[in-house]
């Protein structure tokens, strides 16, 4: 997994992790997270996912937590264009809309309809 070092500048920090955000990885982009947060004058994260292949529950909780500091600091932390597969983790788990992702339902292949809702 690579993140790059995030720049100084404008309040933004975009971190694009590569490959497999699973609980071998989650600590480095823990400490990329950290390092983030601390940077004077940040009023959000950007974290690009379309080269993560795969996220876990401990991804997730970092994610997460991450968000969570960020507000604490007046920032926001949000999630941009997933693959498929991380974006349907994301749904499943019902944190996608909290990680600033929008509604859609982008696992789904071209051309598959949205099912209907489950009604009782």
């Amino acid at each position: 997994m690579q993140l790059p070092t995030p720049g100084e500048g404008s309040g933004r920090v975009v971190l694009a992790p590569v490959g497999d955000l699973d609980i071998a990885t989650v600590p480095g982009l823990e400490r990329t997270l950290d390092e983030a947060l601390g940077r004077v004058g940040l009023l959000e994260i950007v974290v690009d996912l379309s080269a993560v292949t795969f996220l876990d529950s401990t991804a997730v909780a970092a994610l997460l937590r991450g968000a969570a500091e960020a507000v604490g600091r007046g920032a926001t932390l949000r999630l941009i264009d997933p693959q498929p597969v991380v974006s349907r983790v994301l749904r499943i788990t019902a944190v996608g809309r909290l990680l600033g992702l929008p509604d859609d339902h982008g696992d789904r292949p071209p051309g598959v309809a949205d099912p209907a809702p489950w009604r009782r």
